[in-house]
């Protein structure tokens, strides 16, 4: 009876009756009743074998499972009736060396930037007198913690490291990893998937052995680029570096499919782990990812369009060129005199990072101009001259998939282009600048680019840029 050790227990009477039992199942004690010399008199006990337990009784292992019944009743009537059975023991395992110089994520929060010093003072001192503590126990005890509007991270791979953080975050001192910030009530998050150019020999290997639903994703993607490549993507993505099938991976035929896999996957992992953008923004081929991952495209008809996006373009013309200079869009275009129809701009990358494309020596002629000024230049390792007039011949081929291809979501002026509007962003000046500005002007703080190795010109003059 739980009611002779804590009384009337009302509506928590069934939750008290069961870890009452939990324990005695547990100790393998059958526990008395407390306050009782003799049974209830009206009670004929002589009928079966049923007893009040005025003492405690061993409860041995028989061979069999421990079980025990729970009946309580609570201020609305019955509100526990169960039977427990003592669980099959097992065996404890150890975890593997995965985490072995890993890098992993400390995350220390708190109501004010005071609070956030004792937090990590007070868990310096913890992980001193527990040197037995592994990082990644850690900082997945951390991460279930609530979170607070002042945070600092940590990110190390061991543990000297994360305690020397630690210590700097204590005494508002500076560490390698360790960022400090606050968060705003009112953050919106970006995700933006690039254009071609962040393609290298096994891309995605890792991320595809270390978590599961990246592997599953990529899996799903890239069986259905099979299908349209006629091989293994796979294989040329993960093709050793030098290898005839690692140079195919800078041919737009495989580069476009493969930044689409790699991109999809990406937004898949962040998605299990609850990372969730409140806008997509795409450039080029990144376009068809956003549209994809917002459910206006279904991977089948993404993969489809993003193939023949690819071949198309690779059908194409060579022997253009395409190179990055570090100047404004208006000033690049009255650079371009003389040189119409050879030479044109492709990309508006930001303020004073505009690209051009077209003949390889009419584009070597404009560059030779800027670098007598001293200005950056830097020629992208392409296959062709994309998002230039060398592009026009395949546009008529590139209309047919689209318009297979149903889209969920109302034209608007945020929502993926219509079929029609496809081919002719392959063929003219794409404004990723304009990704920037409207994420500026809508509220975001924090952008997140999809492939890239580092971050592009794109967000260069973003203040706001949180990787």
């Amino acid at each position: 009876s739980l009611k002779s050790n804590i009384g009337h227990c009302q509506a928590a009477a069934a939750v008290g009756g069961v870890i009452k039992m939990v324990m005695a199942i547990r100790h393998g004690i059958l526990p008395r009743t407390l306050h009782i010399t003799e049974p209830p008199p009206r009670v004929d006990w002589s009928a079966g074998a049923v007893s009040v337990l005025t003492e405690d009784q061993p409860w041995p292992q028989t061979g069999h499972p421990r079980r025990a019944g729970v009946s309580s009743f609570g201020v609305s009537g019955t509100n526990g009736h169960v039977i427990l059975e003592q669980a099959l023991p097992t065996e404890l395992t150890t975890r593997s060396d995965q985490t072995v110089n890993t890098v992993l994520p400390w995350v220390v929060s708190a109501r004010s930037a005071a609070a956030l010093r004792g937090q990590a003072d007070r868990l310096r001192a913890h992980l001193e007198i527990h040197p037995e503590l592994q990082p990644v126990d850690v900082g997945y005890s951390l991460a279930a913690k609530t979170p607070f509007e002042h945070r600092g991270v940590l990110i190390a791979t061991d543990r000297e490291e994360f305690l020397h953080g630690v210590t700097a975050l204590a005494s508002e001192a500076t560490a390698p990893g360790l960022i400090r910030g606050t968060v705003r009530a009112d953050a919106k998050v970006a995700f933006l998937f690039s254009g071609q150019g962040s393609q290298r020999p096994g891309m995605g290997r890792e991320l595809y052995a270390a978590f599961p639903p990246f592997a599953r994703a990529w899996d799903e993607v890239c069986t259905r680029f099979d299908d349209h490549l006629g091989r293994s993507l796979q294989d040329v993505m993960w093709a050793p570096e030098g290898s005839f099938d690692a140079e195919l991976l800078d041919q737009t035929a495989y580069t476009q499919p493969a930044l689409f896999t790699l991109q999809v996957a990406l937004y898949r992992l962040l998605e299990r782990c609850g990372v969730i953008p409140d806008v997509l923004l795409g450039h080029s081929v990144g376009e068809m990812a956003a549209a994809h991952v917002a459910g206006a495209l279904s991977l089948d008809d993404a993969c489809a369009l993003v193939a023949a996006r690819g071949q198309g373009m690779q059908a194409c013309r060579s022997g253009g060129a395409m190179v990055a200079i570090q100047a404004g869009e208006d000033e690049v275009r009255c650079s371009l005199d003389g040189l119409e129809g050879r030479a044109e701009v492709a990309l508006i990358n930001g303020a004073t990072a505009t690209v051009i494309a077209g003949d390889e020596d009419a584009v070597l002629t404009v560059v030779a101009r800027w670098e007598a000024k001293g200005r950056k230049t830097k020629r992208l390792r392409v296959s062709h001259a994309f998002h230039s007039f060398h592009m026009n011949p395949m546009l008529d081929r590139f209309s047919a998939p689209p318009n297979r291809c149903a889209s969920g979501v109302p034209p608007s002026r945020s929502s993926p282009p219509s079929p029609g509007e496809w081919p002719p962003r392959v063929s003219c000046a794409r404004r990723s600048i304009g990704c920037a500005t409207f994420a500026n002007r809508s509220g975001f703080s924090t952008a997140c680019e999809r492939s890239r190795p580092r971050t592009s010109p794109l967000f260069s003059n973003w203040d706001l840029m949180r990787r």
